[in-house]
């Protein structure tokens, strides 16, 4: 007997879905619930069973076709005793309708077809295919454990695992080469060392690290203050001071208030590492890259201290003088901007850290004073905070913006 499947209702007001993939061909045996072609549309991703045993007799489409609700997709050779469902337990005097020889050969079949596909095809559920597709990994390079060679979420996290820890990256497309000068005069200059290192190490890191950003402001105007007094104690010393060591202070104050927020997953992303210790990273611009270099202990110095620090590791990082140990040991990153503008940006995890803080331009804004009913100048830093969503979520970066700004507002935090 010859059965088409037909593409179901797919709900939600889907009514057409695109053909992703096709694993049967025509004289293939498939048995009940065996996948045998997997569709996207716009809404959701699903994998086609099959409603009975049988043989495919026919593919009516191709990948890449877009189907309609009720459209055929491939008929099926069924013996009139397959059926999708098994039916209810027949009495004792029913006769029995199975031969000895048919299940074996439907077995054998079915085994050949198994292996056959599993040498050509790459088997995963759609919600494993959307996350191979977020992460830019190609299937085909991923050693699969699950149930008849099928592809499963822990295998591509041990992919990943894999990769970073032979110092590599994820697979990603490679771009295509174009001749620019095709359209105009052109000129190229290699990357520095450094700037292959840092984009290497950014771009796995944004497809490794499931990124959330929050933005806020904090008003600054008692920081600010406290800066311009410590400003002129500083010329003394020939010691610049600048917003940034107050930032450090505060962001200190809130990582001993919010922990997660110092800490790192291990190696295998089972284990929450908490530091007992602050060392803060700062994002230098240098001539040939990006760096950053760590001030250890920041919790245990002073703003002035930090200062002369700040202007010694810049001045080094600048200079190429830098020691393979000022870029090591960091629990927290702030990239600041504030000197070259900007209202705000997303600045990418530095791993093994769990966050990162971008600092943009302050500037004077009219801010109203509902209590006292006026409007007051307040000078208004705005920042970004980056965090993996593996280990905080978004009601725990809130509360630490909150607090941030709260602190950045506080003198006391600058004592």
């Amino acid at each position: 007997m010859l059965k088409e499947i037909l593409l179901p209702d797919l709900g939600e007001g889907i009514e057409a879905a695109d053909v992703s993939e096709i694993l049967v061909n025509s004289g293939d045996s498939v048995s009940v619930d065996d996948i045998i072609l997997v569709l996207e549309s716009d809404k959701a991703s699903m994998e086609i069973p099959a409603e009975n045993d049988g043989v495919v007799k026919e593919v009516f489409v191709n990948a890449g076709d877009e189907v309609k609700t009720g459209s055929p997709l491939i008929s099926l050779e069924v013996s009139s005793g397959s059926d999708a469902k098994p039916e209810p337990e027949k009495k004792d005097n029913a006769p029995a309708v199975e031969t000895e020889t048919q299940p074996n050969v439907v077995e054998e079949k079915n085994k050949s077809v198994v292996e056959k596909m599993s040498s050509d095809k790459t088997f995963a559920s759609p919600g494993v295919r959307r996350l191979a597709r977020e992460l830019e990994i190609e299937l085909s390079g991923v050693k699969a454990t699950g149930l008849k060679g099928r592809i499963t979420k822990e295998d591509l996290h041990g992919y990943i695992k894999l990769k970073m820890s032979q110092g590599g990256s994820v697979n990603v497309p490679s771009q295509p080469k174009i001749d620019f000068s095709k359209w105009g005069n052109i000129e190229t200059k290699p990357l520095t060392k450094i700037q292959k290192i840092t984009g290497e190490r950014l771009q796995q890191a944004w497809q490794t690290i499931p990124h959330v950003t929050q933005f806020d402001e904090a008003d600054i105007s008692v920081l600010n203050q406290k800066r311009k007094e410590l400003k002129k104690e500083g010329e003394k010393k020939s010691i610049k001071v600048t917003f940034l060591p107050f930032i450090i202070k505060a962001v200190v104050k809130t990582l001993k208030e919010f922990p997660r927020f110092n800490s790192s997953l291990d190696h295998l992303s089972e284990n929450l590492v908490l530091k007992n210790y602050y060392n803060i990273g700062i994002a230098v611009d240098t001539p040939t890259g990006l760096i950053v270099p760590v001030i250890k202990n920041a919790d245990n110095k002073s703003i002035l201290g930090l200062s002369e620090e700040l202007m010694d590791i810049s001045e080094r990082a600048r200079s190429g003088k830098l020691k393979p140990d000022d870029l090591k040991g960091g629990c927290f990153t702030i990239s600041s901007l504030g000197g070259i503008g900007g209202t705000n940006f997303t600045p990418i995890i530095n791993p093994p850290e769990v966050a990162i803080l971008g600092v943009s331009k302050s500037s004077w804004k009219p801010i109203y004073d509902h209590i006292n009913k006026e409007i007051v100048p307040t000078f208004v830093m705005p920042y970004s905070l980056s965090y993996d969503h593996r280990v905080i979520d978004g009601a725990i970066g809130a509360a630490f913006t909150t607090f941030l700004s709260k602190s950045l507002l506080d003198v006391s935090t600058f004592e």
